[in-house]
């Protein structure tokens, strides 16, 4: 009898590992020491912040269902204090954003004159729809596109060129650059030699440029009391540089959580390169399905 008992624990044990090691996981969330944590201590710890950084790969769905669950999950206890906004939406298109939420405009007349990317009706649209259901802030914090590019083209130093009402778009100058963060130092290092010719030294500028603009805008729009996410490439915030560096400048006493993401072709374990990059890493596998 005892021995009929045994073996019908070890089919069990057998049958059950079998189960689990057919299952195929969506996401993995890692903390900064690479070890597996869950959805729920994240959202712990972001309820207690000043800013989330959800820093995203753009064409993941993963990434765009877990960010529009977090924000939802945070105005279960932020309500009014919840500040939403991304590099996504240039500054110059505020107004006409505010204007959607209020009501004042069709979707048409929005998709019509915003600048918008390709995935916005699937991917940061439901976003805003979040924001004007429940009466939220929605912040455009990026800098408009055509001024990076200057940036790109010719230095920091064009900026200074630019008229008054232009200006109110960007971070305030002159921007203080460090060509050492890594980050930046990355964008002038290429093992594609196609690509390596069209890289300027004043690439990262261009970035930095984006970094301090939306750190300005973040800082600006902050709440008391409240927590302000925002939507970003998880290379605007990965390893505590990009927008974050600006930011600590402007208010070093935030507190601060990041979100970044990765994928890899198992993410039964974390990848070393991903390791420290945020507080949380949001792993997923490489074969996901793309949103565009």
């Amino acid at each position: 009898m005892k021995s009929i008992k045994l073996a019908f624990l070890i089919f069990c044990v057998a049958y059950s590992t079998s189960l689990f090691s057919q299952d195929k996981p969506a996401y993995k969330i890692f903390n900064s020491k690479s070890k597996a944590t869950d959805y729920d201590k994240l959202l712990k710890e972001c309820e207690k912040a000043d800013i989330v950084f959800f820093g995203e790969l753009h064409n993941s769905p993963i990434c765009h269902w877990l960010q529009l669950e977090l924000t939802r999950d945070l105005f279960k206890e932020k309500k009014e204090k919840l500040v939403l906004g991304a590099e996504m939406y240039e500054a110059d298109n505020q107004l006409i954003i505010n204007e959607l939420l209020a009501g004042k405009i069709t979707d048409k007349n929005f998709k019509d004159e915003a600048k918008l990317w390709p995935n916005n009706e699937t991917d940061y649209k439901p976003l805003l729809s979040f924001a004007k259901e429940k009466k939220l802030r929605f912040i455009a914090t990026n800098i408009p596109r055509r001024y990076a590019a200057l940036v790109n083209k010719r230095g920091m130093e064009a900026l200074d060129s630019l008229d008054a009402e232009a200006k109110l778009f960007i971070a305030p100058l002159p921007i203080k650059y460090d060509s050492t963060l890594s980050g930046y130092k990355k964008m002038l290092e290429s093992d594609d030699k196609s690509a390596s010719s069209h890289i300027t030294p004043n690439l990262p500028k261009a970035q930095a440029i984006k970094d301090a603009t939306m750190a300005y805008f973040i800082n600006k729009n902050i709440v008391s009391g409240g927590t302000f996410i925002h939507y970003n490439g998880t290379y605007h915030s990965e390893n505590y540089q990009g927008i974050i560096w600006y930011l600590k400048l402007l208010n070093p006493n935030l507190k601060i959580v990041t979100i970044a993401s990765t994928e890899q072709e198992s993410i039964e374990k974390l990848d070393e390169e991903s390791e420290n990059a945020a507080d949380f890493i949001l792993c997923m596998p490489e074969n996901m399905t793309k949103t565009r």
